[in-house]
């Protein structure tokens, strides 16, 4: 997750490629261009702020078995508060 939003707060490239095709008699696909650029993806101000404020916070510290602990905990309280709400 943090490379993740790590990338996205440094921005990156994407290599985008265009096809177009053209329809012969038979109905057969035939690729008449292809088109390959290359598009950057800007650094995004939101990823930023979370990637600052997590790298910094208890989550960073917790290994793989206290990260599925905590994700199973928080999904129970969620179900809790939705049947509250009913």
């Amino acid at each position: 997750m943090m490379e993740t939003l790590y990338k996205k707060a440094k921005g990156y490239d994407v290599e985008e490629i265009v096809c177009e095709y053209n329809v012969d008699e038979e109905g057969n696909k035939i690729l008449s261009k292809e088109k390959h650029s290359v598009k950057h993806v800007p650094p995004d101000l939101s990823a930023i702020k979370a990637y600052m404020e997590l790298r910094d916070s208890e989550l960073s510290r917790m290994g793989t078995e206290e990260l599925k602990k905590e994700k199973e905990r928080l999904l129970k309280e969620l179900k809790k508060s939705e049947v509250k709400k009913k």
